[in-house]
C-alpha cells in the first residue's frame, strides 16, 4: 500500500507539505500543490477520509442551501462550486428549501444537531433573523450567494444597477415606449429579486425624462412560458405599442421572442427584446442580455469559503460581476 511517505519522496516534499496539499489546509503554493497532486495519483495514493477527520476535526463536506435543483442559474452556481470543491477534494451536502416552514426548520435544526459539514453556501436564499443566527452560531465558513446578508459574507450583483443598464441600452438607441416584464408577489421572495429590478426599470426611465405612464409592466414568472404569455399581452392589446422590452430573466425574454414570432412582429424592426442573465440559450437566440455569470459567481464562493477554512477570510461583501453583450435582438426603433 502506497503511504504518505511514499507521495512525499517522490515529490520531493515533506510529509507535513503532502498532508497540507491534498487537505486544503495551510499555505501551499500552487505549482507545489499541483505536484503533490499529481504525484499522488500516479502512485494511487488515497486519502483516508475517515482518519484525515479525525486528525482535523473536520468531514471535507459543504453544505449548499438551495430553494431549487431545476433552475438554470440555481443548477449553474451549483456547477461552478462543484468544480472548485471537488478539485479540492471536499464533498458536497445539498439542502433543498423548500415553502413548508416546518421542513425549512428541520433543515436548519440538522446544521446544529449533527454538524456534517465544514462550511455552508446559501444559494439565493433570504435568511431569517433566528436562521442566521443558528448559522454563525456553528463557527464556520459561511457565504450568501445572489443576494445581502449583513452578518454574513455575501456574493451578489446589483439587480438595481443591472436593471438600469438594460434599460438604459433600449433607452440610448432611442426607444421611448418601454416595457418591462417582471414578476408577481408569488415570486418576488429572496432578495426581492424581480422589485429591484423593477426599481432599476423605473429609475432608468424617470432619469430619461420619461413618463411612468408610458412605461407599460406586465408580471410574469421568470420562465419561458411566463414571459410569452406576458408579451402576447403586451403587443396583443390595442393602442401604442412598446418597441422596446426589458425581461427580468433571459428565459422571460426567450418568452418574448417566442410571442413576437406568433405575432407576427419582428425582432429587433418591430420590437427590441433585452434580457438578464447570460443564459446558455442566449446566444443561439441571439438575445442581448446582461449576463451576471452564475458559473462564475459559485467558483468564487467555494474558493472564499475555502480561503476561510484556510484562515484567510476576504473582504464581507464582494460584488459579482455583469457585462452587457449586444446580439441581434436589439435596435434603434423604426421612424
Amino acid at each position: 500500500m502506497v503511504s504518505i511517505d511514499d507521495v512525499a519522496g517522490a515529490a520531493g516534499v515533506s510529509t507535513a507539505t503532502v498532508s497540507r496539499a491534498l487537505s486544503g489546509r495551510g499555505h501551499v503554493s500552487a505549482a507545489t500543490r499541483e505536484r503533490v497532486v499529481a504525484t499522488a495519483q500516479s502512485l494511487g495514493y488515497v486519502v483516508s477520509s475517515s482518519a484525515s477527520s479525525l486528525a482535523s476535526g473536520r468531514t471535507r463536506n459543504v453544505g449548499v442551501i438551495v430553494p431549487f435543483l431545476d433552475r438554470w442559474f440555481f443548477s449553474t452556481v451549483l456547477s461552478g462550486i462543484s468544480s472548485v470543491l471537488t478539485r479540492r477534494g471536499f464533498d458536497i451536502t445539498l439542502y433543498n428549501i423548500t415553502a413548508d416552514a416546518d421542513a425549512r426548520q428541520k433543515v436548519f435544526e440538522s446544521f446544529r444537531q449533527r454538524r456534517r459539514v465544514d462550511a455552508i453556501i446559501a444559494v439565493a436564499v433570504e435568511l431569517d433573523e433566528r436562521e442566521t443566527e443558528r448559522l454563525t452560531g456553528l463557527d464556520i465558513p459561511i457565504i450568501a450567494v445572489g443576494g445581502r446578508n449583513p452578518s454574513l459574507r455575501t456574493l451578489a450583483i446589483d439587480d438595481v444597477a443591472v436593471a438600469r443598464l438594460a434599460t438604459e441600452h433600449l433607452l440610448t438607441l432611442g426607444h421611448r415606449r418601454v416595457a418591462y416584464i417582471g414578476a408577481d408577489a408569488a415570486y418576488d421572495l429572496d432578495f426581492h429579486v424581480p422589485s429591484r429590478r423593477q426599481e432599476g426599470f423605473e429609475t432608468a426611465v424617470r432619469e430619461a425624462g420619461l413618463s411612468l405612464e408610458d412605461a407599460v409592466q406586465e408580471s410574469a414568472d421568470f420562465t419561458i412560458q411566463g414571459g410569452y404569455h406576458a408579451t402576447k399581452r403586451l403587443l396583443g392589446t390595442p393602442g401604442p405599442r412598446a418597441t422596446g422590452i426589458f425581461a427580468a430573466s433571459d428565459e422571460t425574454a426567450i418568452g418574448a421572442l417566442l410571442a413576437a414570432r406568433d405575432l407576427g412582429v419582428a425582432v429587433p424592426q418591430g420590437v427590441s427584446v433585452i434580457g438578464i442573465d447570460g443564459h446558455e440559450l442566449s446566444e443561439f437566440f441571439g438575445l442581448t442580455t446582461v449576463a451576471q455569470y452564475p458559473f462564475e459567481q459559485g467558483a468564487r464562493a467555494a474558493e472564499a469559503l475555502l480561503a476561510g477554512l484556510e484562515g484567510t477570510p476576504g473582504a464581507e461583501e464582494t460584488p459579482a460581476p455583469y457585462r452587457l453583450i449586444v446580439r441581434s435582438t436589439t435596435a434603434a426603433p423604426l421612424r
